[in-house]
């Protein structure tokens, strides 16, 4: 890990993590000599990453904790978790977005940090199914004045209501039936896990289906998610990988990862990194995009 004696709180933490999932377990004299603090700030932070349900404390150090596929973390955990990678995947993928188009974005945290770096992107449809996306918005026009008012260029933004899960993503035959007579130019997906074998997936059966829905009604999908989603497999899957057009991760999937990706989808760009050719892939996406006529309007 090398000397990362000044580093935050937030940056120690994921250090702490990914040594965790790569290793199978760590322990407290370790993680001292390596981050270089002190054995109390090594526990406080285990303490705090066990309270989040990121790993399982054990005697003398940590394991990752063992999550059935049914298992759904709450909103307030998953946004606590690769927050440096959840913002550098969030400005990459906000660049793919053109102005006047109709996007659609689902529920999770990546799409909550990808919804504030689309607020100045201006004449954007935004429908979502995500209770904290939308009011990234709307809390926006509220700050910018009279709420009665709509600035120019702001989004128009359709919540599509529904029954709401832990995650806060509103799911169910509500949110299905707002979805079904929609067209979108781009989807911007997060998703609980991806894999070869089950391609995309989620621990929510119903929350299944109204992404089933949504990646149905694209024209182009873009899955935004972390290097901790690859090789996670959830209760039911919603869609094949090849349905994916890009997916937008952080530096930290590992070479074999990025390998079989490319083999898989026709774009995958890795925010932050620029030693791959990420960026020239990210501004190939981008010109891509633009070149696209929006959606008509129903």
């Amino acid at each position: 890990m090398g000397d990362n004696q000044n580093l935050l709180a937030e940056q120690r933490r994921a250090l702490i993590l990914d040594e965790v999932r790569r290793r199978g377990g760590v322990r407290v004299n370790e993680l001292t000599r390596r981050l270089m603090v002190s054995d109390m700030t090594v526990r406080r932070d285990l303490d705090a990453l066990a309270r989040q349900g990121a790993l399982e404390k054990v005697h003398g150090g940590a394991v990752p904790v063992a999550e059935a596929s049914t298992h759904e973390p709450g909103f307030e955990v998953k946004s606590s978790l690769e927050l440096t990678a959840k913002e550098e995947i969030a400005r990459a993928a906000a660049a793919m977005a053109v102005p006047g188009s109709a996007i659609a974005l689902s529920g999770g945290t990546t799409t909550f940090a990808l919804a504030r770096h689309l607020l100045d992107v201006p004449d954007l449809t935004v429908v979502t199914n995500s209770v904290r996306v939308a009011d990234v918005f709307h809390s926006a026009q509220r700050a910018a004045g009279d709420a009665r008012t709509i600035r120019p260029g702001a989004a128009t933004v359709v919540l599509t209501g529904g029954v709401r899960t832990p995650s806060d993503s509103l799911v169910g035959p509500v949110a299905d039936a707002a979805i079904r007579s929609l067209h979108f130019d781009v989807l911007f997906l997060g998703v609980h896990g991806i894999s070869v074998e089950a391609g995309l997936s989620t621990p929510n059966l119903a929350e299944a289906e109204t992404n089933r829905r949504f990646v149905g009604a694209a024209r182009r999908v873009v899955v935004v998610a972390d290097h901790t989603k690859w090789g996670t497999v959830g209760l039911s899957s919603f869609a094949a990988l090849e349905q994916v057009d890009t997916l937008v991760t952080d530096g930290g999937l590992s070479g074999a990862a990025r390998a079989e990706i490319n083999e898989q989808l026709p774009g995958l760009i890795v925010a932050g990194d620029t030693a791959d050719g990420s960026a020239e892939a990210s501004a190939g996406a981008g010109e891509d995009a633009a070149a696209e006529e929006p959606a008509a309007s129903d």
